[in-house]
């Protein structure tokens, strides 16, 4: 795990790389790297690379980035600045040196190099892990940006029309100097109506994300081109076309090999554990695999004590069954106070989550670990939200009605007045907002509503921004093809919820304290060989040999829970009071983008 920045000056018109802005890109990034820091810069000031190093595989000064590929007379052939891990790059460089190909170092980053050397852009699909990557190809003169599956790492670019720059981070963008912060409507939009600003929006006009799963080519005329290598939407529906025909067994075989794949590398990787399924399953698994013991660490708050949200009794019985080292953190609101500015500094683009991982990301760090695997994606990829009940219910139930949207903005007017004092307001949307699978699942996992925005942005921002995003049918078109509910809503919260905020809370959570997250779960060849298969996060965690407790098995799901409400309870009345993650979106909103 690292930052990468790359700047490539393609425009007949366009000045030479500043070095300087290249390493102030750079240096806005040191807790995503503190092990080591490297540039490079062409011959001719067209393209300059630099990179911030966490040193997990290959930890010498021979895994140093950016890294060249040269001919046999020295002469540069390709430079790559990247970040992420390659799971597979044992096997993949035994291919390559069986086909007679040298290597001078252990890392996965020299793979990567020599694995597009023989197959351009199509290596992609080869590749088993979570990664971002900038490419130079010196004899094709144009540079590859290329980003993961499910878009684990993230990856922004910022082109006016002369310049390319990229980064890992989009505060490290603008940290170059050479960009404008122009509020970009559709993310503002975005996070308010979701909780976290979607891709490939982010919150500003002129820096976008590259959608997971995709690469862009630019040349040096400026000629670009995108290249969608894996659609979730088309695996899907692939998968479906199959049927459910693995067995108990073959979803054993399935975890335990991507728990084997995360757990590559050459520092100590110690695991996330809560009192939920997912990451219990992944601790017990893990424990099998690894054959040594392993570090585990939850969160304990004392506003849950002795109640159904305290995790930390059953997450210390699961270290225990498992003999793993285990460490229990206190959280307590003086410590988020604390942290806030620093917190709110790392997250790089507004989100409402993340707080609990940045949280348990610290006492990993403390701990001394550079690696921890989470438990994300269990519920995404198993079923296990109640979105996946409620979103069919709603359609189902509402959505035959004829002109039942039309009827519904009767009844918001009516009912928003009274339901602002029993439950969230947006629910006075439950008419509007039950007719396709879409408008369901924004019911079910927005934050606010479309026509409450106007009550605290500005009305132009606001309707230029709904158009940009475009969501209801971007929402729509991502379970296009579909036949199945469930695999319906595993796709929505797949695309959205976790891609947007999950994988994304789990980097920044993370890098701020230098602590790369890992999520076994959330893996391509995963995907392929369970999704649609209609296994349940009960058959999941009744995978390891040794089983988890019935207590852990019996218990609720109740969620990753942190007493952000109560800890607001001082900032002022509006803050403190409003439901679920609203009041601290608008906190976030207040204290880092509003003028």
């Amino acid at each position: 795990m690292c930052g990468l920045t790359a700047i490539f000056s393609y425009g007949d018109n366009a000045p030479n790389v500043d070095e300087a802005e290249l390493l102030r890109m750079r240096e806005a990034m040191i807790a995503r790297g503190p092990d080591g820091a490297g540039s490079w810069l062409s011959d001719n000031k067209r393209v300059g690379l630099a990179h911030r190093r966490l040193a997990i595989i290959d930890v010498g000064p021979t895994g140093a980035q950016p890294m060249a590929l040269a001919d046999e007379a020295g002469n540069i052939r390709l430079q790559i600045t990247y970040n992420g891990e390659i799971y597979n790059f044992k096997q993949l460089r035994a291919e390559l040196m069986a086909e007679g190909r040298k290597f001078t170092t252990q890392s996965d980053t020299e793979v990567l190099l020599h694995l597009y050397d023989r197959d351009g852009v199509d290596m992609l699909r080869q590749l088993r892990g979570m990664f971002a990557f900038a490419l130079w190809d010196e004899a094709k003169q144009g540079m590859l940006l290329a980003r993961d599956p499910y878009g684990i790492k993230p990856l922004y670019f910022a082109d006016d029309g002369g310049t390319l720059r990229v980064s890992s981070q989009v505060k490290a963008l603008q940290a170059g100097g050479a960009i404008s912060s122009t509020p970009n409507p559709a993310g503002h939009v975005g996070f308010f109506t979701l909780g976290y600003v979607p891709e490939p929006h982010t919150m500003f006009k002129d820096i976008q994300a590259l959608p997971a799963g995709s690469s862009l080519w630019i040349d040096k005329t400026g000629a670009k081109s995108e290249h969608k290598y894996f659609d979730l939407t088309q695996e899907m529906a692939a998968l479906e076309a199959e049927g459910p025909t693995a067995s108990a067994e073959e979803l054993r075989a399935a975890l335990t090999e991507s728990i084997e794949h995360h757990l590559v590398s050459d520092v100590p990787v110690g695991v996330f554990l809560s009192a939920g399924l997912d990451s219990a399953s992944i601790m017990a698994l893990t424990s099998e695999v690894s054959g040594s013991q392993m570090e585990t660490m939850t969160l304990r708050f004392d506003e849950f004590s002795g109640g159904s949200l305290d995790e930390a009794p059953l997450a210390a019985e699961i270290a225990t069954l498992y003999n793993t080292r285990h460490q229990t953190r206190t959280v307590k609101g003086s410590d988020f106070h604390a942290d806030k500015e620093k917190l709110l500094a790392a997250m790089d683009q507004p989100s409402i989550d993340g707080v609990n991982t940045y949280f348990v990301a610290k006492e990993a760090a403390d701990m001394g670990l550079k690696v921890a695997l989470s438990g994300l994606g269990g519920d995404e990829l198993f079923g296990g939200y109640d979105s996946f009940q409620q979103v069919p219910s709603l359609v189902n139930g509402l959505g035959w009605v004829p002109g039942i949207r039309t009827l519904g903005a009767g009844f918001r007017i009516l009912s928003g007045p009274l339901l602002r004092h029993l439950t969230s307001p947006k629910y006075a949307s439950l008419f509007e907002y039950s007719a396709d699978y879409g408008s369901a699942y924004l019911l079910r996992r927005g934050l606010f509503m479309p026509w409450e925005l106007p009550q605290f942005l500005d009305a132009e921002l606001v309707r230029e921004g709904w158009r940009e995003l475009n969501l209801l049918d971007n929402l729509n078109t991502t379970i296009s093809g579909i036949k199945k509910s469930a695999n319906k809503v595993s796709l929505l919260e797949s695309a959205y919820y976790m891609r947007n905020q999950l994988l994304r809370d789990s980097d920044w959570a993370g890098m701020a304290h230098s602590l790369e997250i890992r999520t076994p779960l959330v893996d391509a060849t995963l995907f392929t060989k369970l999704a649609a298969r209609g296994f349940s996060k009960q058959d999941m965690a009744r995978s390891p040999a040794t089983a988890l407790p019935d207590s852990v098995l019996n218990r609720p799901k109740t969620g990753f829970y942190i007493p952000v409400r109560e800890w607001l309870q001082g900032e002022g009345a509006e803050a403190g009071a409003e439901r679920g993650g609203r009041g601290w979106a608008k906190s976030i909103y207040q204290q880092t983008y509003a003028a």
